[in-house]
């Protein structure tokens, strides 16, 4: 009988996914969630600018999208302060990643990462075949001196660091992330994933030349944008780099739509502000029910909290398979000692008196081993 001849890279990696979706979890639990804060996804939503760009659009659906977004690279460009050849456009972060990594990640090339973050980078290191090197967090932050040292140690061609980083929240001045630059080692790219820079403090970007050939900066408007669905992500690199995705890169991977919308977020200043406050708030309503129930939130500078439930990995599970069952979708860190937390979403007030009903009840359901 004929069968797929798959390649042995193939053949040796486990059928697992990243994440399970929110869906999947409401299908197999036959309802629907009343609170959804799990994804990271902006609960207060778009701007009403950029979904009335969308539905203008919609009429042009037959068309392919312009397959070099230049309307929104230009719009980008001058929001960052640099060259149009400064700047791609691809598939949310998660598409950028997964190119990035096919440019410069061949089969047992060595690559640094934190243990416990961004699992999807994983995915695409493993799936070209690369090597990942794992450094733990220190303090519940990632530690980018100790990044550094390891992508020393074993001859790394990409650093991966977050910052602000998912899944705790923490983040490291910019000055910090600048000076760090100087310690990489020779032909190391350090990719800095700012999606959640947005909610950051001020002085969390870093003030990093575009053309510096040692970083490549990435940025979405999944998060602060509320525009998840559509999956549009940004890189900021030196030109040569920027055009070598050209190489790789689906070209007509951006819709129409998914361009018009997110020029017209990127328009619409006041919206984004107004999502900040909103996160703010939100962000301090997580820590008061935290408070209210004996739990300590850590400090963040994303649109989620990191809750440490106070006991192992094993009672924040069981916390948090009673949030689910209860209709409460949160998820939380993989490893330990980070995984004591559950990592829980900025939303509206009406998610906020759902999260509260029922976190005593997960509490006490995990207490007794319910």
């Amino acid at each position: 009988m004929s069968h797929p001849r798959y390649t042995p890279l193939v053949q040796s990696l486990p059928a697992a996914v990243p994440f399970v979706g929110p869906e999947e979890q409401e299908r197999a639990r036959g309802a629907p969630f009343a609170a959804r804060l799990g994804a990271n996804e902006n609960l207060f939503g778009p701007s009403p600018e950029a979904l009335a760009a969308m539905r203008n659009e919609a009429a042009e659906v037959w068309k392919y999208g312009d397959p070099t977004s230049l309307d929104l690279r230009a719009a980008l460009a001058a929001h960052m302060d640099v060259a149009l050849e400064n700047v791609l456009v691809g598939e949310g972060i998660d598409g950028l990643l997964g190119n990035l990594v096919r440019l410069l990640v061949a089969p047992g090339d060595a690559v640094v990462t934190s243990d416990g973050a961004y699992p999807t980078f994983n995915y695409h290191v493993t799936g070209f075949g690369g090597v990942l090197h794992k450094v733990p967090y220190r303090a519940d932050t990632e530690d980018l001196p100790a990044l550094i040292a390891r992508a020393h140690e074993v001859g790394a061609k990409l650093v991966y660091f977050a910052n602000p980083d998912n899944p705790m929240g923490s983040w490291l001045p910019g000055t910090e992330v600048a000076t760090a630059l100087d310690a990489l080692p020779e032909g190391c790219i350090l990719c800095l994933d700012e999606a959640y820079i947005e909610f950051a403090p001020r002085g969390t970007a870093p003030d990093i030349a575009a053309e510096d050939p040692r970083v490549i900066r990435m940025r979405t408007f999944s998060k602060a944008y509320g525009m998840a669905g559509a999956r549009i992500g940004y890189a900021v690199a030196e030109a040569g780099l920027i055009k070598a995705f050209d190489k790789v890169r689906n070209h007509f991977g951006m819709t129409r739509m998914a361009q018009a919308g997110a020029l017209a977020a990127l328009n619409d200043p006041a919206w984004l502000a107004h999502v900040q406050a909103e996160v703010v708030r939100a962000r301090a309503g997580i820590a008061r029910i935290a408070a209210e129930n004996n739990l300590t939130a850590l400090p963040s500078a994303a649109n989620f909290v990191a809750v440490d439930c106070g006991q192992d990995g094993d009672f924040a599970r069981a916390v948090l398979q009673s949030l689910v069952a209860r209709g409460v979708f949160v998820r939380m860190p993989f490893v330990a000692p980070q995984d004591r937390c559950i990592r829980i979403s900025c939303g509206p007030a009406r998610d906020m008196a759902v999260l509260a009903d029922c976190l005593p009840q997960a509490l006490d359901d995990a207490r007794s081993g319910a």
